[in-house]
């Protein structure tokens, strides 16, 4: 990758990670594909990113959680 596609800045949106040269969180795409839109309406709510960065924001967040603790919501069964 030439540049950066995903980036947090702590003047925008607090430090959480953005596409590039937008204020559109990772979170937020992430929400909206978990909400069932699909990349292609996303394209058409925001114009201004291409689908690589929209693909770029899920690759960003898979990495993310890659390397996370996973903490059980209940009690795990013995």
């Amino acid at each position: 990758m030439a540049t950066a596609q995903i980036v947090s800045d702590p003047n925008i949106l607090f430090g959480k990670p953005v596409i590039a040269g937008t204020r559109i969180s990772v979170e937020l795409v992430l929400e909206e594909l978990g909400g069932g839109l699909s990349v292609d309406d996303l394209l058409r709510e925001y114009p201004h990113i291409t689908r690589e960065q929209i693909l770029a924001a899920v690759r960003f967040a898979a990495e993310a959680i890659r390397n996370d603790a996973v903490y059980p919501f209940g009690k795990v069964p013995a």
